[in-house]
């Protein structure tokens, strides 16, 4: 499965980055690197501003959206965190219980339905 991830900014795209690579079950999981974007409309060239997954089978949505929150809870300004896959975009913007659920379903859905074609 292969999953992009977009921050505000690049540093903050680079501290996310080193976060999911030091973190045992992401790194076991899911290869991390940090890759240019096609230019959204209006704008010129790539930037590096997308965070890119690809996951193995060992690959666990709890976990991932776990770093994600816990890096979060590091910032000073939590960041607002765009998780897209394919056509399906999930926003993650606070840390609650319900949002972690949401998440981690729409994910394990995602994916269920990527295995079942």
């Amino acid at each position: 499965m292969r999953l992009e991830v977009r921050v505000e900014s690049a540093g903050e795209l680079r501290s996310l980055q080193g976060w999911l690579r030091s973190d045992p079950e992401v790194r076991r999981s899911a290869a991390v690197e940090v890759r240019g974007s096609a230019p959204r409309p209006g704008e010129m060239g790539a930037a590096l501003d997308v965070l890119q997954l690809v996951t193995g089978n060992g690959w666990s949505a709890a976990s991932f959206v776990l770093a994600l929150v816990a890096w979060r809870q590091t910032r000073t300004q939590q960041p607002q965190l765009e998780i897209r896959r394919g056509d399906t975009v999930i926003v993650l913007n606070g840390g609650s219980d319900e949002e972690i659920e949401r998440v981690i379903r729409a994910l394990d859905a995602d994916r269920d339905e990527g295995t079942s074609r």
